[in-house]
């Protein structure tokens, strides 16, 4: 190369990519493209529907760290085609390893915690969401190379320690930050409320000496049990409430 000012026959065409082959810790920004179908789970505005009908996610990704930190990629994750299913069965992988890489899964772990873990609740999910990937060369519209990530790198790779950092967990499996396996809304906290002391504990004693409405050493109920039916009104007298 003569780097001389008046000669550009050798200058390197689309110098500014990132070399084939980089691992690095990146982040996933959504372009909303604003199409929603509820029954495939896409909701939100988050995917794109292209001109030619297939659908897509708009991805933008970000590389965290290293020698190319701040530096973008743009590619798709394809969720639809009407060409087939490849072009979905494509991005399902690719969403797959974007999980098990963001969440320190190995692709071999099917135990019930891993595969809670590759599950979301809609594309929403994904937004935001940082992993270690490979960064790919590919074509633009028009022909011309452009950086591309097809592929995410998971804890099996000999590499994906050094690029993690925070994202790599133990081989028992932690979940990353920011996700928690979906808990049932009626879930008891770790504390139980304690229940209404008995009737004689709350400075009255029970009239014509019934008996209470809790039986001592009853076992407590979970927060979340079903209310009990009050006991049947005894003829004559008034409510305890209205003492």
């Amino acid at each position: 190369m003569t780097n001389a000012w008046n000669d550009f026959n050798d200058a390197r065409q689309n110098a500014n990519l990132i070399p084939k082959g980089t691992i690095a810790k990146v982040r996933l920004t959504i372009r909303p493209g604003g199409f929603d179908d509820p029954s495939q789970g896409w909701t939100g505005g988050y995917a794109k529907r292209g001109t030619t009908g297939a659908v897509y996610i708009d991805a933008e990704y970000t590389v965290l760290e290293g020698k190319y930190a701040r530096r973008k990629v743009w590619s798709m994750i394809g969720l639809y085609s009407p060409k087939g299913p490849d072009w979905g069965n494509m991005g399902r992988s690719l969403v797959r390893g974007i999980l098990n890489s963001a969440r320190g899964l190995s692709d071999k772990d099917n135990s019930p915690e891993a595969q809670n873990a590759r599950r979301i609740a809609g594309i929403a999910d994904l937004d935001g969401i940082e992993f270690v990937a490979r960064i790919d060369l590919g074509t633009d519209a028009n022909g011309d190379e452009k950086n591309d990530i097809r592929q995410a790198v998971t804890r099996d790779h000999k590499d994906y320690a050094a690029a993690a950092g925070g994202l790599a967990a133990p081989a028992s499996y932690a979940p990353a930050t920011g996700y928690a396996p979906h808990q049932p809304a009626y879930a008891a906290p770790a504390q139980q409320p304690a229940y209404a002391a008995p009737a004689e504990q709350q400075g009255y004693a029970p009239h014509h000496h019934q008996q209470p409405t809790h039986a001592p050493h009853a076992p407590q109920q979970p927060a979340h049990a079903p209310q009990q039916a009050a006991p049947a009104p005894v003829a004559g007298a008034r409510p305890t409430w209205a003492r």
